[in-house]
């Protein structure tokens, strides 16, 4: 009765434990390299299917214009959607699959949470257990997914010049980056593009770093800052 009431919920619930199961499966390829790589696009498909929904739940009515798909694109879900569809046809990469299984595993998580409860308040205690200790990492678990984001953009470059990428792929991701760093529900990607910087200065301003090394480091620094979108 729970799931047939949550319909969308329930159906979002299905399509994010079925990307689980197809990025698993990517990532450790138990039945052969080549059906990995069927898999990794099924699981880009299923999570492109989830933001669709998400989005829908949170924009259900649909209007073709400006003021909507700006909107839209405030939406993590939105977010994803774009993320989707930038990785589904290239070249199979680990780092890429790793937000969405993430993301999948932590949302699930959550909804199967909700399952138990309505079924019973004590009912498959080990699965409680281990759905506890996931949402007690959720917050290291989320800054190794904005990490991914991060440096998904310099291997983007690579894959374009390695010849494993199309040319658009980087300036599109630029945008998805943009928009992972303007998040208001997600501010892991502005934390993590701090940190690093933090750390980058402190490393660079030790006497022992070549002085070339320290004026490329600062001037990469300056110029990723002048890229950066406003956040309000």
């Amino acid at each position: 009765q729970f799931l047939m009431a949550n319909k969308l919920d329930t159906a979002m619930w299905i399509s994010r434990l079925f990307t689980v199961y197809c990025s698993a499966l990517f990532v450790l390829p138990l039945l052969g390299l080549h059906e990995a790589a069927s898999f990794y696009q099924r699981a880009l498909l299923a999570n492109a299917l989830t933001s669709a929904l998400r989005l829908h739940q949170r924009l259900p009515h649909f209007q073709l214009s400006r003021a909507f798909l700006a909107q839209a694109l405030l939406e993590d879900s939105c977010h994803y959607l774009l993320y989707s569809l930038i990785f589904v046809n290239s070249y199979p990469v680990t780092m890429s699959i790793f937000p969405v299984l993430l993301f999948s595993l932590l949302h699930a998580a959550t909804y199967t949470r909700k399952v138990l409860d309505a079924r019973s308040s004590n009912s498959l205690p080990f699965l409680r257990n281990l759905l506890e200790k996931l949402s007690a990492n959720q917050q290291n678990i989320l800054k190794f997914i904005a990490c991914n984001e991060i440096f998904l953009m310099p291997a983007t470059v690579f894959m374009l010049f390695s010849g494993q990428g199309s040319l658009l792929q980087p300036f599109i991701y630029y945008r998805f980056l943009t928009l992972r760093y303007s998040s208001r529900r997600n501010p892991y990607c502005r934390t993590l593009f701090t940190e690093l910087r933090i750390v980058v200065e402190h490393l660079i301003m030790k006497p022992a770093c070549p002085v070339f090394v320290r004026r490329l480091c600062l001037s990469s620094i300056s110029f990723i800052s002048r890229l950066a979108p406003t956040v309000a």
